[in-house]
């Protein structure tokens, strides 16, 4: 590469943070990860929050990294992250207490419970959001609902990304694809709802202005640059900030005939709208209207995703047995295959003790074979996500009235490749796999176009298309119809179950 500009992408995810080095020679991009790091809730007591003074150390540390070993300025810096959580800041721009994660019991049942106050559906006519009990709503709702002080001293609310921001320059925004993920934003009239925040009785006087992706937010802060010891100062760019907006900026050929799917902990599955779908059939779908970082709309449905196998993972390595992502997928490619199948979505499988043991409870109950090795565990939930990216992929095609024939994979799990041809076979599509790092990629290319080395969004997906290696997989045949019949009436099963169980509760 000849000369070449830096640009800073912070991408943090639930499980990890990285802080990424993209570099632009003016027709390509090159991605060096400077500092990784691992990330996750911390429990205090009965409550789960997050760390974020030491996510914070964590992102200095990879600035530092790069002043050390580059002795020169980036052009910018950007920081996207998940969706929902949020911090408080007091009338002095000091933290209220520590964030909690959208994990925490708090809001567990709580839509239900508000129903009689505001409704799925109003909401999703208010917002265009899927109604989810971790959503930044029902979060502040709880705080609400039981008088916290915390709230009651708040003046500023900021999303995870948000804050990071105001951490590095000092400006107190929200982007706008994280505010699209808080039930709280009214996405076809591009501003807060005020209607739903005040129903849900949540003070307005919190919620700060919404900016666009591709803002100059402001220059590091001086006590953050001489801190890391940077000559001079650069701007913070507020990119896609939701990480979901950053990967799908980082798809190329995303056209009319194509899907996203963002694999990782969580799957993020869709398509590119200029507005929100606020059909009857998207609701009844389970589908959620979120802010893409070209200030469109991604038209999507979220579902579990390699969470399930993390979490078996981590079950197995506290009976001392320690696997790596390559003997998974071996060892579910050895396994028998269309034996057993779980809902991704099923609640007794989005917060167990033990993931491992929710999974087999499910298909004892379902009346299925019960997976008790390592491989028939995989080999099960790899091929229970291939159906459920099936299902939506139908309901997609039904809702948007497109023909829809290749599946764009981004993010971790684009490195499965037992998932995405299995993912291929199973909804009977092509697959593109590619890039990992999306996140990283789609955050330093929206911050090209905000400083002017990139005219548009557009010439930034081509550049990237020049950049970058992807991986093809085509579909096979092998029983694949009967196999998603029969994973559907084991999810309608589950449903019923899970429906009845909830009634009786109530």
């Amino acid at each position: 590469m000849g000369a070449s500009v830096s640009f800073l992408a912070v991408d943090l995810g639930a499980s990890s943070g990285r802080v990424m080095d993209c570099r632009w020679d003016g027709s390509r991009f090159e991605l060096h990860e400077l500092h990784r790091f691992a990330n996750g809730g911390v429990r205090l007591g009965d409550d789960l929050h997050w760390d974020v003074l030491r996510i914070w150390s964590e992102i200095q540390a990879g600035l530092l990294r790069f002043r050390v070993a580059e002795q020169g300025t980036p052009a910018a810096i950007g920081i996207d992250a998940w969706g929902v959580d949020y911090c408080l800041l007091d009338d002095r721009d000091r933290l209220v207490g520590n964030p909690w994660h959208y994990r925490d019991a708090r809001t567990r049942g709580l839509p239900e419970v508000l129903a009689p106050q505001v409704n799925g559906r109003e909401l999703f006519t208010a917002t265009g959001v899927r109604t989810m009990e971790i959503n930044t709503a029902f979060q502040l709702a709880a705080m609400a609902r039981s008088e916290d002080v915390q709230l009651r001293s708040a003046r500023t609310l900021l999303m995870i990304p948000d804050l990071f921001q105001f951490l590095l320059c000092g400006e107190k925004r929200v982007e706008y694809t994280e505010a699209t993920t808080t039930e709280l934003y009214d996405l076809r009239a591009r501003r807060w709802s005020t209607e739903v925040i005040e129903r849900l009785g949540l003070p307005a006087r919190i919620f700060p202005e919404v900016v666009m992706p591709g803002t100059a937010l402001g220059n590091l802060r001086a006590s953050v640059q001489s801190g890391l010891g940077f000559a001079s100062a650069f701007p913070s760019i507020a990119v896609g900030s939701h990480d979901t907006a950053s990967a799908v900026a980082a798809i190329p050929g995303l056209d009319e005939a194509s899907v996203f799917l963002s694999s990782g902990t969580w799957s993020l599955m869709g398509v590119a709208v200029s507005e929100p779908n606020l059909s009857d059939a998207a609701f009844e779908g389970g589908f959620t209207n979120e802010g893409s970082a070209d200030g469109g709309v991604l038209l999507m449905k979220n579902l579990t995703g390699l969470w399930i196998v993390q979490e078996c993972v981590r079950t197995w390595q506290a009976a001392g047995r320690h696997y790596e992502w390559a003997e998974l997928e071996n060892a579910a490619a050895s396994a028998a295959p269309f034996r057993s199948f779980i809902d991704p979505q099923a609640g007794e499988l989005q917060a167990p003790a033990d993931m491992c043991a929710a999974v087999r409870d499910y298909c004892a109950r379902s009346g299925q074979p019960v997976p008790e090795s390592v491989g028939a565990m995989a080999r099960c939930t790899f091929e229970s996500l291939g159906f459920a990216y099936r299902a939506v992929v139908e309901d997609l095609e039904r809702i948007t009235d497109r023909a829809l024939t290749t599946i764009r994979i981004v993010g971790g799990g684009c490195l499965n490749r037992f998932l995405c041809q299995m993912t291929a076979d199973a909804c009977g599509r092509r697959v593109i796999a590619g890039p990992v790092e999306a996140a990283a990629l789609g955050n330093a290319m929206v911050q090209a176009v905000a400083t002017g080395h990139l005219s548009s969004i557009a010439e930034g997906k081509a550049a990237l298309r020049q950049s970058l290696d992807y991986e093809e997989y085509l579909p096979a045949s092998g029983g694949w119809d009967e196999a998603f019949a029969r994973y559907g009436a084991a999810v309608a099963l589950g449903r019923n179950r899970e429906r009845a169980a909830n009634s009786q509760i109530a």
